[in-house]
């Protein structure tokens, strides 16, 4: 590889500066494709390239559509829907099972072909789920037995929660042939095909996992179908990948794509405009005006489907009186935060749910009212004597998270309520399960299009918050058990509007705050359009010169 200095002409001068603006691409020698530099608030906070382990919005960011696929994925730039990906097609054999038909001659990174053996050895108990229980005792019986991992091939335990988290009943994956799997679940399930095009439920080559030293060596380079493959990974530092050029989906455009963690705001958008980054990832609102001042700028983006939360921990002994968190919920002024934190680029939702949800959305639902009198009002029938209460918070993982904290502090202090930041510096220690976890921050997104995928995958019996210890609910899981396992539509609906009352207003287990926007800067002279997603599509027909 050698730099080169790209002089294209992006733009007039810059607003103020009356200088050229031009960004600068590296260019491999012998290969006409540019690379870029794309600058992140974090790569993976799991320190892994694994999409079971790594479940989070960063996470999302570098592996769709650059590293991992599904068999059924998602259109990023139309609309979400779902399309054919790694396999061509699928069908309903039952209310219990999917057959999929693959995709011939897709080849992994390492250039062997991908076949129902790999697929099948994608959703083993050896690579999926381990040892751990699952929710339906039938279905850890039917799973074959797993091996004897060899050392260093354990699985972490993220892992197998995560796995059963997307797979609650799932009983057996088989091949009927060397390009068809079927997928048997335990239970009854119509959401099948959601699960399938959900993230965690992408292929992997089990001759890469085989051939891997250890668990931990394969975690951060697997090898996978999508359009660029690992060439390093330095945790905390950068992720460099590299172009595919056998991938089933055409030739990719990039040679290379450097994704670098840049922490601070300032200083990706000071790369960007130097040219150092040609994206410059989660931008706060407040500084789109400045950036978009130079002309040769813009900034993509607006609401994805995430929604920002404050989660709550029933164990605390004060939060286990369900009034105190019923007051958190109406003393938030969730329409400011929106207007003062946000410029009005994204929403106030309607509870943990999105509209593309189709029929399954309740249209009725809203979020709990502000109502500061309320509030103080349920402040005072539980008995609260102005207890100190722990807020565990990371230095801005979410954009404008600190102070989006320091607003619903001040907020729950003028109800009487007496918050506490505690800042932490990593999600393992706001996980962590002691006297003083209370309140804390997180996202939920819908990975499908059906409330199966949310709250009940985030909150219901194989949620993390149960998995962890914060929050449980034997009506909220009768109510999970339902949208898991029926067939028909009214009942499901009904289901899940009951599990919305008693998570959101009867027994909070959180709060929505607003939904999620992301916003990426890059030189106009690019030719690329954002999803809406945490997802950077990088395939060939979404980027140009």
């Amino acid at each position: 590889m050698i730099d080169i200095s790209r002089r294209a002409l992006i733009g007039t001068a810059a607003a103020g500066a009356g200088s050229l603006v031009l960004p600068r691409f590296a260019i491999a020698q012998g290969d006409a494709r540019p690379s870029i530099t794309v600058a992140v608030q974090k790569i993976s906070n799991s320190n892994t390239l694994d999409v079971l382990r790594e479940q989070s919005n960063v996470g999302e960011r570098v592996f769709f559509s650059s590293l991992w696929e599904g068999l059924i994925g998602r259109d990023w730039l139309n609309g979400l829907k779902k399309v054919p990906l790694l396999a061509t097609a699928w069908r309903r054999i039952d209310a219990q099972t999917v057959e999929l038909d693959l995709r011939p001659g897709v080849k992994f990174h390492d250039g062997s072909e991908m076949t129902a053996e790999d697929v099948v050895f994608t959703f083993s108990r050896e690579r999926m789920f381990a040892e751990t229980e699952a929710k339906n005792r039938s279905t850890l019986k039917a799973f074959e037995k797993i091996p004897t991992p060899k050392p260093g091939k354990e699985l972490p335990v993220e892992v197998p929660a995560a796995a059963r988290r997307a797979w609650p009943d799932l009983i057996r994956v088989a091949a009927s042939g060397k390009y068809t799997v079927r997928f048997v679940n335990a239970t009854p399930d119509v959401t099948l095909e959601g699960r399938l095009s959900r993230y965690g439920s992408d292929i992997m080559s089990r001759k890469g996992w085989e051939e891997s030293a250890s668990y931990l060596d394969w975690a951060r380079k697997p090898i996978t179908t999508g359009p660029y493959k690992v060439v390093e990974f330095k945790p905390d530092t950068h992720l460099i990948l590299e172009a595919h050029d056998e991938y089933w989906g055409g030739r990719p455009p990039l040679k290379r794509i450097r994704f670098v963690e840049v922490p601070e705001v300032a200083s990706r958008i000071n790369g960007l405009l130097s040219g150092q980054y040609q994206f410059a990832c989660d931008i706060p609102p407040d500084q789109i005006v400045g950036i978009e001042k130079n002309a040769g700028f813009e900034v993509q983006g607006g609401t994805i489907l995430n929604h920002r939360l404050t989660v709550f921990d029933k164990n605390h002994p004060v939060l286990a009186n369900t009034l105190v968190r019923r007051a958190f919920t109406h003393a938030i002024d969730r329409q400011a935060i929106v207007d003062s934190l946000w410029a009005g680029r994204t929403v106030v939702p309607k509870g943990l749910q999105w509209t593309y949800y189709d029929d399954m959305f309740v249209s009725d639902w809203e979020v709990p009212k502000f109502d500061p009198k309320l509030a103080a009002d349920l402040l005072k029938q539980a008995g609260y004597k102005g207890e100190p209460i722990p807020y565990r918070l990371l230095n801005n993982y979410y954009t404008n998270q600190v102070a989006t904290a320091q607003i619903l502090v001040e907020m729950w202090k003028s109800v009487g309520l007496n918050v506490q930041i505690e800042t932490k510096e990593n999600w393992t220690q706001i996980m962590e399960r002691s006297p003083t976890r209370a309140v804390r921050d997180w996202s939920n997104s819908a990975p499908f299009n059906d409330p199966v995928s949310s709250i009940v995958a985030q909150h219901g019996p194989n949620g993390q918050q149960q998995q962890i210890g914060e929050w449980t609910n034997a009506e909220a899981n009768q109510m999970a058990e339902i949208l898991e396992t029926s067939t028909d539509h009214e009942t499901r609906k009904k289901a899940f509007r009951r599990m919305l009352e008693i998570c959101e207003r009867e027994d909070p287990a959180y709060t929505v705050l607003h939904q999620n926007a992301t916003f990426t800067a890059k030189p106009k002279s690019i030719k690329w359009k954002a999803a809406p997603a945490f997802a950077m599509d990088f395939r060939a027909g979404n980027f140009a010169l």
